[in-house]
């Protein structure tokens, strides 16, 4: 282990909660595109297709969000590692309060053809460049900042930011949707979420004015100024040629907590309303209570691994994502209230153990020199395989078989290639990594 600047034993409280806030409103404003897609974006944006039709574009232009995202984080895991954590945390925030913010004043397919789609795609590629670059930047200032006796519960302020962010993504549709009219919300309330992106603006400005780069980076910036060299002329390059089978299982450990989440967020709002005659608020505050669960979860989960290890806590999570993918849909095709909530819940503890020490544990397993691009495209990596194709791949399997049970299916091999990848890795918690 080389030498390194010793990072404080806690972070500070308002470096937590400017992160734990950037990170809520940047998944906030990633998130209400996944229920917008559900609602209101087929009609919308392609109005001459069947309803099955257009919501599978929807989910295919809420899939673009999650190609960019490796995008995001191969660009701005290059420029952390060379330039700093905090400087690509900044840009990544403007990028996604001003593509959320145009969004909410794009218009329809009515007023400008086949253009409303097309700007559609661009902005949602654009946010997710944005959410692709930001995680690893927003981790790194959290868990650089401290000693690795507690940099789980660190990284869990990062990581907390996803279900809140569904949180007050779901608020605001259910308080815009209580507020008008069905056929106002359909014409423009949906807007209404995407503009108030702009209160992002304060805490970028925070953000860059008040929070210093990490300790590490700071000493890796002042080794390489002694040495008369760049901190790290290809961190990219590095990553790929000495990090690729880190780089694949860390992706994996995603699988299973990334296909349950938008499973429950995304897909099922669908499929409990075009398929099950659920009422889309029920179906909303289902979500709510699942979410809420999954952040006490999040915090719980990475502070336990700072004691017990990441990788227990996320084979558990995974174990358990295994056992219930079966009966995770046996609850939702009761088309119960109870049976949806309870499926939901009990998935999102499974996904909140594993998704709890990740901040932690993929930032430990790279030295720093390369750790902002090694993280994210580990992080990303998982965003384009799973995440933004499973309301998709959903939907395509309940209308290709007529059964959930297709699904269950496909949860199952994501809980086992979580556990595979879990198992194969290290443990990184129990010993200070190398920096």
């Amino acid at each position: 282990m080389s030498a390194t600047a010793p990072t404080t034993a806690r972070t500070p409280r308002k470096l937590k909660l400017a992160a734990l806030i950037a990170s809520s409103i940047e998944w906030y404003d990633f998130f209400i595109y996944a229920t917008a897609a559900a609602l209101v974006f087929g009609p919308l944006f392609f109005p001459e297709a069947t309803p099955l039709i257009g919501v599978l574009l929807s989910f295919a232009t809420f899939w673009a969000g999650f190609i960019a995202r490796p995008i995001g984080g191969l660009v701005f895991g290059h420029l952390g590692d060379r330039i700093g954590r905090k400087p690509a945390v900044v840009t990544c925030l403007v990028l996604m309060g001003t593509s959320t913010f145009l969004i909410g004043v794009l218009p329809g397919a009515a007023t400008v053809g086949v253009a409303a789609p097309i700007l559609l795609v661009v902005l949602r590629f654009l946010q997710g460049i944005a959410v692709g670059g930001q995680w690893g930047g927003i981790i790194l200032l959290l868990t650089e900042n401290t000693d690795g006796g507690s940099r789980g519960r660190a990284g869990t302020f990062g990581q907390m930011g996803v279900p809140l962010g569904v949180i007050l993504g779901n608020v605001s549709f259910l308080v815009v949707g209580a507020l008008v009219t069905p056929e106002a919300f359909a014409a423009w309330g949906w807007r209404i979420p995407f503009l108030a992106s702009a209160v992002l603006a304060p805490v970028v400005l925070y953000i860059q004015l008040k929070v210093e780069d990490t300790p590490v980076f700071q000493e890796l910036r002042d080794r390489a100024a002694e040495a008369d060299r760049e901190v790290v002329k290809a961190p990219l390059v590095e990553v790929l040629r000495e990090h690729k089978r880190t780089v694949l299982l860390g992706s994996g450990l995603l699988f299973a907590t990334n296909s349950v989440f938008y499973i429950s967020i995304s897909g099922l709002l669908d499929y409990g309303t075009r398929e099950l005659g659920m009422a889309r608020t029920t179906l909303l505050l289902v979500t709510l209570l699942s979410s809420a669960v999954g952040v006490l979860v999040i915090y719980t989960s990475g502070a336990l691994s700072d004691r017990f290890g990441r990788r227990p806590m996320i084979l558990a999570g995974a174990l358990l994502l295994a056992l219930w993918a079966f009966p995770f849909f046996w609850l939702v095709d009761t088309a119960t209230v109870v049976g949806v909530a309870l499926a939901a819940c009990v998935g999102s503890v499974g996904s909140s153990l594993t998704y709890g020490p990740l901040a932690a544990y993929l930032s430990e397993l790279f030295e720093a020199r390369v750790r902002y691009s090694g993280a994210s495209l580990a992080y990303q990596l998982a965003a384009i395989l799973v995440s933004g194709g499973t309301p998709f791949i959903m939907t395509a399997l309940l209308a290709a078989t007529g059964s959930s049970a297709a699904v269950s299916g496909f949860l199952l091999l994501m809980a086992l290639v979580t556990l595979l990848s879990a198992y194969l890795l290290r443990e990184t918690g129990t010993r200070t990594p190398s920096r």
